[in-house]
Parts: structure tokens; sequence; C-alpha cells
């Protein structure tokens, strides 16, 4: 094996323990919410902290291999798109610890049927089989598994644009509730950022794999 490909492992093996930090940052967040635990709540927040020091890391080591190896082609591409992942695996990261932050901000527990109509339960899980399915992408090289996960998304977005009219309309009809139904709505907000999230990580790894760039591709459809 060549340093490069050994070189490349590291960074890969690196990037998966992040990868499973931010994952458990995210199942942790779902548990906290659905249970008000504001001690989880608190350990996702403390966590954030131990991500960040893994995308320093990690940005430094793609830093080091493109200024000594001068990588071109596949190569290349894999360590920009590593890069690019990272960050996004941290914005994950910091996403959680804002839903944590609103899961502190509450009192008691959010009205069940809210959450019930919301779809938020739904939508938090979605966004968590969307998280495995990119990992095994990424671990695997697997781009029609990145495809499916860039589909799934929309399926967030359905989600989302929906309850906005659920909580505009629970708080209308309970205006004494209006700072819980802006909290839902915040959470499901980040929700949605997050499958954004996962979805950049997704089109990474089909460009580092088939060189294709299909960012822009996504956009214009969205935009037709």
């Amino acid at each position: 094996m060549s340093h490069i490909d050994t070189e490349l492992g590291q960074l890969k093996e690196k990037l998966t323990e992040m990868w499973d930090l931010v994952e458990y940052q995210l199942q942790s967040g779902l548990e906290a919410f659905t249970t008000s635990n504001h001690e989880l709540a608190d350990k996702v927040i403390k966590l954030g902290k131990k991500v960040n020091r893994y995308d320093v890391k990690i940005d430094r080591m793609c830093e080091n291999f493109i200024a000594l190896r001068t990588p071109v082609a596949v190569d290349l591409r894999k360590v920009l798109a590593i890069l690019r992942i990272n960050a996004n695996l941290e914005r994950i990261g910091d996403t959680t610890e804002g839903i944590s932050m609103f899961v502190k901000k509450l009192d008691s527990s959010l009205n069940t049927q809210l959450v019930e109509d919301t779809k938020a339960i739904i939508m938090y899980q979605e966004a968590l089989e969307m998280m495995d399915q990119c990992r095994k992408a990424f671990l695997h090289d697997d781009t029609e598994l990145a495809k499916v996960v860039i589909k799934r998304d929309k399926v967030l977005n359905k989600i989302y644009r929906k309850a906005d009219v659920v909580a505009a309309d629970y708080m209308k009809g309970n205006p004494e509730k209006t700072m819980e139904g802006l909290m839902l709505y915040s959470i499901l907000k980040k929700l949605e950022r997050v499958g954004d999230q996962i979805t950049n990580i997704a089109e990474e790894i089909i460009f580092y794999q088939n060189a294709k760039v299909v960012r822009h591709k996504a956009k214009k459809k969205k935009k037709d």
C-alpha cells in the first residue's frame, strides 16, 4: 500500500470516528427531545467541544496531506470531499446542540397532540436514518446509496412545510402556548437543516467517486 493510500485510510478512519460522535449526538438529541431530559440535552451540548476538536484535527490532516503529497485526480477529489464532509458533520453537531438548547428551555414535555400532528418524531427518525445510510455510503464508496439519501431529503422538506401550518394553527388556537409552538417549529427547522447537511455529504460522496458535481443540479431542479 502506498503512502497516499495509507494516509487517505487514516483520514477516512478519523472522519468515521467523528461521524460516530455526531451520530450519537443526533440520537441522544432525539431521546432528550422526546423525554424532555435536560441532563441528556446538556450532554449533547458538551459533546460539541469534542466534535470541534475532531473538526480542527481533520482539517489539519487534510491540509498536510495536500501540501506534502500533492494528490491528483481521485485522490485530490477524495481529500477535498473529506474536508467538506468534515465541515458538514461539524454543522450537524452544532444544529443538534441547538435542538438540545431548545429542549433545556422547556419546563415540561411538549403537547403530545402537537408533536404528533407536526410529525416531529417521524421527521427526526427520518434524519437519523438518512445519517446512517449516508455513513454506509461513505464507508463503502456507494454512490447509488448516496443518491437514495439525497432523494430522502424530500420527506423532511415535505413534513417541514406542512408543520408550518400546523404550528401556526396551534398558536392561534392557544395564544398562551405561543412559546411552545415557536420552540417546536424552531426544532423542526433545525431538523430540516440537518437533512440539507446530510444531503451535502451525500453529494460529496458522488463527487469524489464519479467526478460529478450534483449540488447545482439539485438547486436548479428546485427552482424549476
